[in-house]
């Protein structure tokens, strides 16, 4: 295998791949690339064994073949170079030279053949979606995944597809995000009664990173084990989490008689300083609703305290609620309006947030003990 390929072209390609490398494998060949030269295209694929990525990347093909190399040195060694400098590739037996220029490095190479390939089954579910609804469904429920849970099935994002709407889904069942999505593209498999699928948390991050600087139309695959999304030249496989979702309808509460409306950012400005003095490790945030203001105060086990106060449109009997701050402030960094909107019942009970007028974005908080 020999071939040319320029830097400009080739690093954005391992940058897309690369993300899938974990640092630390079981498997050796799990921390290399495959590489794949031929038809005048240098193919990249990158693994863990529950996410594969795919990209390519232009080249001049002098000999075709196929060898995988360690990934993060070959990243960094094509970070180092001119942004104009033109790469040459060649294997030497059982290792490859990447030369460009008076810079030379050498590489340990291991067999393509002992490269993993997942296994993907037909699918049965296909469909046409734009990039940004994908992108705006996982970037405002992602936050709300859990975390390592032994509940496996909160460790991603639920996805609900239908014939006329996506709905993603996650919690880690202290706080939850839903989003609906109007689907406008083309569908196969698809029937009235939605599809649920969970998305592994890995995978809604390297798709919510991919997704953010992707300009065309995607195409999304579901088979019963696996997820296919296809963004131009880069290919995304992952496994599913198996496992049935909790009904999140259930976690939604309803018919809550008080209503507050809330500057964002001034409520986001309010709970980053009184934050400053909350208890490291709960993050609890006591939150006053008066009429017409919003008191704010924290404290830690060293007894200092905090308190802020700030303006709302709110009409009742006054309810004090403990929040923890950073599922706050998350919700606040997904809502798009300048006014968020907040319902509950009491002091008890879970509060709904919304953006004003984002009837399709729903965000549940549960209230913590103080």
């Amino acid at each position: 295998m020999k071939i040319f390929v320029d830097r400009s072209v080739l690093l954005p390609a391992l940058s897309v791949v690369g993300g899938v490398v974990e640092r630390r494998q079981t498997l050796p060949i799990l921390g290399n690339l495959l590489l794949t030269a031929e038809d005048g295209w240098l193919r990249l694929k990158g693994t863990d064994l529950e996410i594969e990525i795919s990209s390519a990347a232009v080249a001049e093909i002098e000999e075709a073949g196929a060898i995988t190399l360690p990934a993060r040195k070959l990243i960094d060694i094509c970070r180092s170079l001119p942004e104009d400098a033109r790469i040459q590739i060649k294997v030497q037996g059982e290792r490859a030279s990447v030369s460009s220029g008076r810079s030379r490095f050498m590489l340990s190479t291991l067999p393509a053949a002992d490269f993993p390939a997942m296994e993907v089954p037909p699918a049965r579910i296909g469909l046409q979606m734009e990039r940004e609804t994908l992108h705006r469904l996982l970037e405002k429920t992602s936050f709300a995944m859990a975390q390592q849970d032994v509940r496996y099935y909160l460790n991603g994002v639920l996805l609900e597809l239908s014939t006329e709407r996506a709905v993603a889904v996650a919690t880690d069942g202290h706080r939850l995000a839903k989003v609906v999505a109007v689907l406008t593209g083309e569908g196969e498999g698809l029937g009235s009664e939605p599809t649920q699928v969970i998305v592994p948390a890995k995978t809604v991050l390297e798709l919510k990173r991919l997704l953010g600087s992707a300009q065309e139309q995607i195409r999304v695959e579901l088979s019963e084990r696996t997820l296919k999304v296809e963004l131009g030249k880069t290919l995304v496989i992952s496994k599913l989490v198996e496992g049935q979702y909790p009904d999140y309808n259930r976690v939604i509460p309803a018919d809550l008689e008080r209503h507050a409306s809330i500057d964002r950012d001034r409520l986001k400005g309010a709970l980053q300083r009184t934050a400053i003095l909350s208890n490291e490790k709960y993050k609890g945030v006591r939150v006053t609703f008066e009429s017409g203001r919003l008191g704010l105060q924290t404290q830690n086990p060293e007894k200092e305290e905090a308190e802020d106060e700030i303006e709302i449109a709110y009409e009742g009997e006054s309810v004090s609620v403990g929040f923890n701050v950073a599922y706050v402030l998350d919700v606040l960094a997904a809502v798009d309006a300048e006014t968020v909107e907040v319902r509950f019942r009491s002091a008890e009970s879970s509060a709904v947030w919304q953006g004003l007028g984002a009837e399709d974005e729903i965000f549940v908080i549960m209230p913590m003990r103080l």
